[in-house]
């Protein structure tokens, strides 16, 4: 199945945040355009912070990242993504993700 062209969409509590338009996939992530909705205001110094700790994923990138997944939600054309990993830069977004929920 080809992702290219497909539309993955962000909400927070409901709302939505943003829409990412698939333009690379390269096994395991995908990426594309991120185009940010009005509420990804909120949340935009969010993925600020994660991005700038990916150099040393440790105890303070979990606590963030927590935080992301405590307040996004992210939805593939096929319905709501149970894990994912995503990172935000600008108007580029790139993830992994899950259909099925990973083990504690």
């Amino acid at each position: 199945m080809g992702f290219d062209g497909q539309v993955w969409h962000l909400h927070s509590g409901g709302v939505p945040v943003g829409e990412i338009l698939i333009d690379e996939a390269d096994f395991p992530w995908l990426s594309g355009r991120f185009t940010a909705a009005p509420a990804f205001d909120g949340l935009r110094e969010l993925f600020v912070r994660e991005l700038a700790l990916t150099e040393d994923l440790g105890e303070e990138w979990e606590r963030v990242y927590d935080e992301v997944r405590r307040r996004v939600s992210l939805t593939s054309p096929g319905g709501p993504v149970p894990e994912f990993l995503l990172h935000i830069e600008g108007d580029r977004a790139w993830f992994r993700w899950s259909d099925k929920p990973f083990d504690e």
